[in-house]
């Protein structure tokens, strides 16, 4: 999926440690690089160990720092008024933690930690080391410490006896979020995704086309501008709460669990929840002889959660000329339709029509792109 330059004008500074995780630096920053960011990397003597700064002087385009100069270049990076959006420390050892938990400043990594946490600017922290030493005490204290400060922490992923640095979409993520995340802050955002399976005998399940794809482009870039965002669906997206519905009636269930817990601001109806269950036949049907199945017709998601829970909430309309369900839409209480053809499914592109009591507007792209308009819409609606 062709990548929105959300980080264009941004500067990310990467303040690489002594893991062995440090050879996937080269892979973040261009990640990095193709969301528009401008990064600059500085190296604790340990990190030059692992990886040779040329290498990540290569990648980032600019020369990695390996030593404080003359130049005091943590306070032009990360000092008051400097020139960096973000300090990401990826991978940050057990030692790098322990030493700003402790205000230990004796690397040029920890000198622009804490040159950034002096001067209040965002620091994320991606931990990567053997898990025994990442369940040390000591380090879960550092880390709590790190927190209460201010520092955002990934979790790492705990795999082969190991806490092995988080994957680079789920750290670009959080570099988007921390710089970006202030038009949705503090919003509940509820999306239902995919398509919907109901079963038609013990082997058999009647689906659609949908992918989800619009679904997790909404999403993500709805946490990327600071929103809470649950997602009802059957798949598993990156840093959003993810609540597991195989069938309507299972997401049915799902979304009135959701509103009932904790409620949202914002309910976005991606997904392509059936119309009709069928009749399930018991067992698996035989093969090689004509069968008829019956379709039952399922209640309305849509119109349960208007009337029950009134969110802010957009709607999808699928179809050749949906304009005038669509208006019906606005006149039973949902503020936006985003509507679109068949065509759109299961495509990395789309066009969209953004409908709503003021006027309509086009929306074209990647889905990534689609989305990424969608909610400067919303959020310019100061919802």
């Amino acid at each position: 999926m062709t990548t929105v330059q959300t980080l264009v004008g941004k500067q990310v500074v990467i303040a690489v440690t002594g893991s062995i995780a440090a050879v996937e630096v080269v892979r973040l920053i261009h990640s990095l690089r193709r969301c528009g960011a401008v990064v600059q990397v500085v190296m604790s003597d340990a990190a030059t160990g692992i990886i040779t700064p040329d290498s990540l002087t290569y990648a980032c385009g600019r020369p990695a720092l390996t030593r404080i100069s003359g130049m005091v270049e943590h306070v032009a990076y990360c000092g008051d008024g400097g020139s960096a959006d973000l300090l990401l420390i990826a991978p940050c050892t057990a030692n790098t933690i322990s030493k700003i938990a402790c205000g230990i400043d004796d690397t040029p990594v920890t000198t622009f930690a804490t040159t950034a946490l002096g001067s209040g600017m965002p620091v994320l922290i991606v931990p990567a080391m053997h898990h025994s030493m990442y369940r040390h005490p000591a380090i879960c204290a550092n880390l709590e410490r790190l927190r209460t400060w201010g520092i955002q922490v990934i979790d790492p992923r705990i795999e082969e006896g190991k806490a092995k640095i988080a994957d680079n979409e789920t750290i670009v993520l959080w570099c988007e979020r921390m710089i970006l995340g202030h038009s949705l802050k503090g919003r509940r955002v509820l999306i239902t995704s995919g398509s919907c399976r109901e079963p038609v005998d013990d082997v058999r399940v009647l689906t659609t086309r949908s992918t989800g794809l619009i679904g997790r482009a909404l999403a993500l870039a709805a946490f990327r501008l600071g929103a809470n965002v649950t997602v009802v669906h059957r798949d598993e997206f990156p840093c959003v709460h993810n609540v597991p519905a195989d069938t309507a009636a299972d997401m049915r269930d799902a979304v009135h669990r959701c509103f009932s817990d904790g409620g949202a601001d914002i309910y976005i109806s991606a997904a392509a929840i059936s119309d009709y269950a069928p009749k399930r036949y018991n067992g698996k049907i035989p093969s090689g002889k004509n069968v008829r199945i019956d379709l039952e017709p399922l209640p309305k998601l849509l119109e349960d959660v208007i009337r029950q829970w009134a969110p802010f909430t957009v709607a999808f309309k699928l179809g050749a000329a949906p304009e005038e369900q669509s208006e019906r839409m606005l006149d039973m209480g949902v503020r936006m339709v985003l509507m679109n053809s068949p065509e759109t499914m299961g495509s990395r592109e789309g066009e969209y029509t953004l409908l709503s009591a003021g006027g309509r507007k086009e929306l074209k792209g990647s889905k990534d792109a689609v989305a990424h308009a969608f909610w400067n819409v919303i959020a310019d609606l100061k919802t």
